[in-house]
């Protein structure tokens, strides 16, 4: 297991602007433009690169991507302002970049993002924030002794409609919630194929750069642009993807800082395509009063499984696309009273609510915190502690046995295989030093 110096982070790193993010914030007016570079232009970075770009108030300043056509792509939607780069360093030497979009693989998020608040830009860093635990660590404590402004890409956190459910569970509206279940299903049988560059290497696309800090691999078409997400090296796989969404709702709803014990179970049973991370999985975190299980399912679509918060007076059921609830009705016997029957419903009805925009509410409010310095909807920090979720997750399914977590000390309780899985060691010329 690699160790971390905080103080350190990577031999890579470019050296810091002159302006530091302290000054930085006083330079940008709540009028003013602010100066935009993404760094990985693929499907999820090209979408959000584009929410950006339409922002009144961006200038579209550079587009940083290792595959030559998703920087080509970058450059169009910009209408041929932004300046092309292959690497990341490039963009943040930059000073009319005030911020920057990191929407690489994940392996590459905790690079980027230090290396930017370094150099004084401000990040919005897409989900899951980091591929490890003490990553994601060093990646919180590096914003906050920079003071720059870091946003995950968890727009359901700007979602008006999961604010009020929120709002709703904490103030008590379907009573008291020991129980929450999220997931996500689908048929993906038999399995994925590359998307790009099934023929083969070309010089569209630096290999080497691509693969970074993760282990030296020969070429593989499948590995790289989208499915990266099915390889321990790169990413978590589902569990890291939607259940870096739904998992951060619920514990921002239960007003949770992490699980005291993590048990996983699943594995990779039927999709048979070189991918690793489960194509079945289903979890328990263990909160101070609360259970929530996680099931994720690739092979069979069945039944959708909606992120529900089992109220005791009441179930609240929530996607993007809005939120229900349902009343129970109490069939249990008062002991003062066990002549009685309960008949009503436990709970005032509560009206369906639409779900409404996200994206670009979240974008909104990523570039208006980058002009007042205030926190954003999905700070650092509550990227970190979901992030910590689903990493322990992914942990507990691997080794096959049940995991306690000290919160505090963000380590497993005596448990050392366990604990080699806080991290990874970088590939030599960008190791964690």
């Amino acid at each position: 297991m690699s160790e971390i110096n905080r103080r350190d982070f990577t031999k890579a790193a470019v050296a810091a602007s002159a302006v530091t993010a302290f000054s930085y914030g006083r330079v940008i007016g709540a009028n003013e433009r602010v100066g935009i570079g993404v760094i990985g232009c693929g499907g999820r970075g090209f979408d959000v690169w584009k929410r950006f770009v339409k922002q009144p108030d961006v200038n579209a300043v550079a587009v940083c991507d290792v595959y030559e056509p998703f920087v080509r792509r970058g450059v169009a939607a910009s209408q041929g302002g932004a300046i092309a780069h292959k690497d990341f360093r490039q963009v943040l030497d930059m000073k009319d970049v005030d911020a920057v979009i990191v929407a690489t693989p994940d392996h590459w998020h905790a690079l980027q993002t230090v290396t930017a608040c370094r150099a004084g830009k401000d990040v919005y860093v897409e989900k899951p924030l980091s591929l490890t635990i003490s990553e994601g660590r060093v990646m919180v404590d590096e914003a906050r002794k920079t003071n720059c402004v870091v946003q995950v890409g968890s727009q359901q956190r700007s979602g008006a409609h999961y604010a009020k459910a929120v709002k709703l569970i904490r103030e008590g509206a379907i009573g008291d919630v020991h129980h929450v279940s999220a997931g996500m299903t689908r048929n993906a049988m038999p399995g994925f194929v590359a998307r790009e560059l099934r023929a083969g290497l070309t010089k569209e696309l630096d290999w080497d750069m691509w693969l970074g800090p993760a282990p030296e691999r020969p070429f593989d078409p499948f590995r790289c642009i989208y499915h990266f997400r099915w390889f321990w090296d790169y990413s978590g796989g589902q569990m890291t993807n939607w259940g870096a969404h739904h998992l951060d709702i619920a514990r921002w709803a239960l007003n949770a800082k992490a699980p005291t014990i993590i048990t996983g179970l699943g594995g990779r049973y039927a999709i048979k395509d070189g991918g690793e991370t489960p194509d079945v999985q289903e979890v328990l975190f263990d909160f101070p009063g609360s259970v929530v299980t996680w099931t994720s399912r690739e092979i069979n679509q069945g039944r959708d499984v909606p992120l529900e918060f089992h109220g005791t007076k009441g179930t609240l059921s929530i996607t993007r696309r809005g939120f229900s609830v349902k009343p129970e009705v109490w069939t249990g016997q008062d002991p003062s009273n066990p002549a009685a029957k309960n008949e009503k419903p436990a709970m005032e009805p509560i009206p369906n609510e639409t779900g409404g925009e996200m994206d670009d509410t979240h974008v909104r409010n990523f570039l208006d915190c980058v002009k007042s310095r205030q926190r954003p909807n999905a700070d650092i920090e509550e990227g970190h502690l979901t992030a910590v979720m689903c990493h322990a997750a992914n942990i507990s399914t691997r080794l096959k046995r049940s995991l306690r977590w000290d919160a505090n000390k963000e380590q497993f309780v005596n448990d050392r295989e366990a604990n080699q899985f806080l991290s990874k060691p970088y590939r030599k010329a960008w190791k964690l030093a």
